[in-house]
């Protein structure tokens, strides 16, 4: 039997490779790019975290957060 561990990071590796597909196709960049930028992010510790359950939010949603609020990562 798969352990709730080992579930939750399996679900999180998923999430982020949603993601930065997303972030790749929402800003027209290669992947190689969107990855380090959301590495680099805020949202990614928090993910990582599991702070306030955002791992558990829809990862089209969370790209346009991250656009939207760490445009700094963009310059």
């Amino acid at each position: 039997m798969i352990g709730k561990d080992v579930l939750d990071k399996t679900y999180k590796e998923l999430l982020e490779e949603k993601l930065i597909n997303q972030l790749a196709e929402a800003k027209g960049i290669p992947i190689r790019q969107a990855m380090d930028i959301y590495y680099h992010s805020k949202l990614s510790q928090q993910i990582n975290d599991g702070s306030y359950g955002i791992e558990n939010m829809d990862y089209r949603y969370l790209v346009q957060d991250l656009i939207e609020n760490e445009p700094e990562l963009f310059c």
